[in-house]
């Protein structure tokens, strides 16, 4: 990806994750901006379905060759899905940040705590993406 990708059907938060929501359930994952400034990511420490998550707070690591990174929950909640695919291929966090490289999906508690999020423009700014 080319670093100034963002995509504009998905909010984003300040600490560079992207969250999607889709019937009740929220997808994140990380930014293209945060990826290329990982570099090359080496291992992803999912979290078990199942754990409860308050927003904001961290969710899960990730590394890279030059950094361990945290990655924070988008939502008070239940975690409900992870992708499996990063545990044997991390990179696709690199490759596709966006689609392949998807991190979790939280189930919301009902009236739960949401991360602040802002749409595509204001990452732009946020990110110094011109």
């Amino acid at each position: 990806m080319s670093g100034d990708s963002v995509p504009t059907d998905r909010q984003y938060t300040r600490t560079h994750e992207w969250v999607k929501e889709d019937g009740g359930m929220v997808r994140m994952g990380i930014t293209d901006h945060a990826q290329s400034e990982l570099t090359d990511i080496v291992f992803v420490d999912l979290p078990q379905v199942g754990k409860k998550v308050e927003a904001g707070a961290v969710l899960l690591s990730l590394e890279s060759v030059k950094t361990v990174a945290d990655v924070y929950a988008p939502a008070t909640g239940t975690v409900s899905a992870v992708n499996e695919a990063l545990k044997k291929h991390p990179e696709l966090l690199n490759k596709d940040p966006y689609g392949e490289g998807w991190i979790v999906e939280v189930t919301p508690e009902p009236g739960g705590k949401r991360t602040e999020t802002i749409d595509a423009a204001g990452y732009r700014g946020v990110a110094g993406i011109a």
